[in-house]
């Protein structure tokens, strides 16, 4: 969340960049309970040293009489407070981060092309991935919806060596680079996710929530690994702290439905390799660009076709400062006039120190102070849309799949 002090001081930048994130939210509103809130805490705190310093020596009946006068009021307006600041804590958390100035202003269309590697045209009519894996018997989606439901699947055969050959390729070249290895939970408390910037509740929520519990299923590894160091004063004075994390990942993908989500493209389950830093503020942009960079490498390595956007103000989540998407070319996306299209592969965000707030992250400083850490978040790999893009573009006219070479001393396999 952003610093209430900052929102009061720049009302007008706030506001302004709610309309360009098309976050609707009274500011004014927000302000004004603000300002109530710290009202009613200067009467509690000047009511409760009246009442300390009464209870020194020896009390008169009146002076008993009104200290209890004194408590019940101290009680009232504690009970006022937390209405108050229950208002106004859901409210804060509405607010979105700020927005870098490079980023484009508009809505999901009007991102920025900063990269493109072109597609390879087809000789021939090329399948969707679907179609592929079915006709190899790779992929089972019927029997997937019959034991837990539509949008789950098995994977079958040597699609399950391609997708441990992925993580492990993803894994040497993100440890490569720095990055500690790690496994996380599936599950997280639900203050975490809301720390992180997901809502574990409500009609908008795409997260599998636990019954009985506090618990939900995490949609990626950036809500485990953002938790991991919650509540903690990390040590940055050797450079900004690096992961790359395996999980599972579960995500309702309400309403998610249509040509364009059928397949591999949007499921309830798959597996992720997830990058995530944590650094100094004046790092955070360098570090941005370094997984953008790792998530380039890791594409130009398997020799997919894709490009880079850099994702318009009104399409970015709450917490995101700034966001890459890596588009990989996907023929299940195309139609008659053409053989495919791009679709969202990856991403990369800068969420500056919006996360770090509410799990209450920070670091010191040289000096002894201590400040509150950036935190970014990048996709390594993903086991839904990496071997979808990998099927699509290295299929061959006789229906099989060849393995990109970068692969094959993963899996041994050539083809599928």
């Amino acid at each position: 969340m952003l610093d209430i002090k900052y929102i009061r001081e720049h009302k007008d930048e706030i506001k302004n960049n709610c309309v360009n994130r098309n976050v609707k939210i009274d500011v004014d509103n927000l302000l004004e309970l603000d300002e109530k809130r710290r009202e009613v805490l200067k009467k509690i705190e000047d009511l409760r040293a009246l009442r300390n310093a009464g209870s020194k020596g020896k009390p008169t009946p009146e002076e008993i009489e009104h200290m209890k006068k004194v408590g019940e009021e101290i009680k009232n307006y504690e009970n006022l407070m937390e209405k108050i600041a229950s208002e106004y804590s859901d409210l804060l958390k509405t607010v979105p981060n700020l927005t870098h100035p490079d980023t484009p202003i508009g809505g999901e269309n009007d991102f920025k092309v900063i990269y493109q590697k072109d597609a390879r045209p087809f000789k021939f009519q090329p399948k969707t991935h679907e179609e592929l894996l079915l006709n190899l018997d790779l992929i089972d989606f019927e029997r997937g919806a019959k034991v837990a439901a539509a949008k789950f699947y098995f994977l079958k055969n040597n699609l399950v060596r391609l997708n441990q050959a992925l993580v492990n390729y993803g894994i040497d070249v993100a440890t490569k680079h720095g990055y500690t290895l790690m496994e996380t939970p599936d599950m997280a408390k639900n203050e975490i996710l809301e720390g992180i910037g997901f809502n574990p509740r409500g009609k908008e929520t795409q997260v599998y929530s636990v019954e009985n519990s506090d618990l939900s299923l995490i949609g990626t590894a950036e809500i485990t690994m953002g938790g991991y160091h919650a509540g903690e004063i990390l040590d940055l004075s050797k450079g900004p702290v690096k992961y790359v994390a395996l999980s599972h990942c579960f995500r309702t993908e309400a309403g998610a439905y249509g040509k364009t989500s059928k397949g591999l493209y949007r499921v309830h389950q798959f597996a992720k390799l997830e990058m995530f830093i944590y650094c100094r503020p004046e790092d955070s942009e360098k570090m941005h660009q370094e997984l953008l960079v790792i998530e380039k490498e890791i594409l130009n390595g398997l020799d997919i076709p894709y490009r880079v956007i850099d994702v318009a103000s009104g399409d970015l989540g709450g917490p995101a400062y700034r966001k890459y998407d890596i588009e990989a070319w996907m023929t299940m996306k195309g139609d008659n006039e053409k053989q495919g299209d791009f679709g969202e592969i990856t991403s990369t965000s800068n969420c500056t120190d919006y996360q770090a707030r509410r799990l209450n992250i920070k670091y010191r400083k040289e000096d002894g102070t201590i400040e509150y850490v950036h935190t970014l978040n990048g996709t390594a790999v993903v086991l839904s849309r990496f071997p979808l893009v990998i099927v699509e573009n290295y299929q061959q006219k006789d229906g099989s799949i060849s393995v990109p070479k970068v692969l094959q001393k993963y899996c041994g396999l050539k083809k599928l």
